[in-house]
């Protein structure tokens, strides 16, 4: 396990014109289930195809059309629970959510209000190495999927795509436990990197398959500590939630801007209003999107066409025993394993797919060494062509043969660099192009002292420069390593040049 330090919530205090305010924030992330079929039809789910073809009739509520349960999206949503260390319900009901807009042809919305699949969980925050926020999950629970309003088509008309109709989401409900923009950025990335990790959702926000609603709120100084003994919400202001945020950028602009606004119509003499709000990045402010519903203006009633659903508790051990390896373990493992930094290990365990690329480089090597391969050379080579890991041209066996290499003395890291750049454009196995193209290191001392000589010799002014700034005997050692194709051992150099210049 990480060593971490709980901290309690580090409250970002805003400066208003009369008073000193706090931020109390809470999120609810939909993310879409990885899942090949919807939530109660067999439709697929596959994103790009053309508009209104992944619809089946139950999706597009056509008359006696009868939901039936995708097995394998209950599942998703209890692993989910699992790795956010949560309780599951293994008793769960459907309600419908009724309300009526042109993109849900049902006129209703199946989701679970009263008897969520996932009950109380944790997600753990690193903010600074070592030292982690701890914040509540309230619920999980599973519901459909609207389909998408599209405006811009046509100047007097809007039309409808409902591909995206019934697809699962799984609604994660937080507590309202970050108390600043950074706090509630740095939530989300770590929930999109366990839900990666356990496969559960792609997270990608760009498509919209993750995306957040913020609930943000100001009080005065002590509040919330309050509010925490209490559990009154009374102690806190009036929440506005900002819709269907998918960007952690955005997610610390608009509250930001939220906030400020508060403070303003708060200070004035005014109320906010509970209200749903939207974000404006373009004018970097949020802006009134409908007065705020509660629970009672959907009409909420469980679902007559769907029974409770019951699953077993030796079915959640299973799932429980096929888990993966969740971020913060493999981060421990890493660091105790290959003795890495906390750095190292962040960065290495960041993404799913440069994790295992690592553990697979690393298997056996030189930890430290692999570590500094990845995330110097691979990593700033991917950024630099705009790649992916997967689409990295040199393997992670060929990594690890460049890392054993280096690691017997066969070759310099000067060669390894050169080796890389012929593995990234032509491929090949790195023992094999070593061979054939004479890119060995040099490691006959009667062959390196022979070049020092002659370059010591050749340079007398040099050389009482070195002898009075031994500093300078550096450029001893790069002639040297220049006169051999930069095949000399650089160990061996170095030696030989201090030796024969008596420093």
């Amino acid at each position: 396990m990480l060593d971490l330090t709980f901290t309690p919530p580090a409250p970002k205090v805003i400066a208003g014109a009369k008073h000193d305010w706090e931020l109390v924030i809470g999120m609810e992330i939909h993310a879409q289930v990885a899942s090949n079929a919807k939530l109660f039809s067999g439709a697929s789910t596959a994103v790009g195809a053309e508009p209104n073809t992944n619809v089946s009739f139950v999706d597009c509520a056509m008359p006696g059309m009868l939901p039936v349960i995708n097995e394998f999206c209950v599942e998703q949503a209890v692993r989910t629970g699992l790795g956010l260390k949560a309780a599951i319900n293994l008793t769960s009901a459907f309600d419908r959510k009724n309300y009526f807009y042109p993109d849900l042809p049902q006129g209703y919305q199946i989701s679970q209000l009263y008897h969520p699949i996932v009950g109380e969980g944790e997600v753990i925050v690193e903010m600074s190495p070592g030292v982690a926020r701890r914040v509540r999950i309230e619920r999980i629970h599973l519901e459909q999927d609207a389909g998408k309003s599209i405006h811009d088509i046509d100047p007097n008309l809007s039309f409808v795509d409902f591909n995206r109709t019934g697809v699962a989401l799984m609604e994660i409900v937080s507590r309202p436990d970050l108390r600043g923009p950074e706090e509630a950025a740095a939530y989300v990335a770590k929930l999109r990197q366990i839900l990666r990790y356990l496969g559960t959702c792609d997270g990608n926000m760009q498509n919209g398959n993750l995306r957040a609603d913020v609930n943000v709120s100001i009080c005065r100084p002590g509040a919330y500590e309050r509010y925490q003994e209490t559990q009154d919400f009374g102690h806190l202001g009036t929440r506005c939630e900002i819709k269907n945020m998918n960007s952690m950028r955005f997610i610390q602009q608009a509250i930001e801007y939220e906030a400020r606004r508060q403070i303003a119509i708060v200070e004035d003499g005014g109320k906010v209003s509970q209200e749903t709000r939207l974000y404006d990045p373009d004018k970097g402010e949020t802006r009134s999107m409908r007065s705020k519903e509660e629970a009672h203006d959907y009409r909420y009633f469980p679902d007559p066409d769907l029974l409770p659903l019951e699953i077993e508790q030796g079915w959640v051990d299973h799932i429980r025993d096929t888990m993966p390896e969740l971020p913060d373990a493999r981060k421990a493992r890493f660091m105790a394993d290959y003795a890495l930094t906390d750095y190292d290990a962040s960065v290495l365990t960041a993404e799913l797919d440069s994790a295992a690329y690592f553990d697979a480089v690393a298997q056996g090597r030189d930890g430290k060494l692999a570590a500094n391969w990845v995330i110097n050379e691979l990593f700033g080579r991917l950024k630099k062509e705009g790649q992916e890991i997967g689409e990295s041209p040199v393997s992670a066996a060929q990594l690890g043969g460049i890392v054993d290499l280096i690691s017997d003395g066969t070759i310099s890291g000067k060669i390894a660099k050169d080796l890389f750049e012929i593995l990234w454009t032509e491929g090949g196995d790195p023992a094999r192009v070593v061979e054939e193209r004479g890119m060995k290191q040099v490691t006959d001392t009667g062959a390196i002292e022979a070049a020092v000589d002659e370059i010591i010799a050749a340079n007398p002014a040099q050389v009482e420069k070195a002898k009075a700034n031994p500093k300078l005997a550096g450029w001893f050692v790069g002639q040297v390593m220049k006169a051999t194709g930069g095949k000399a051992a650089p160990a061996a150099v170095n030696e030989l040049v201090m030796k024969k210049l008596g420093l």
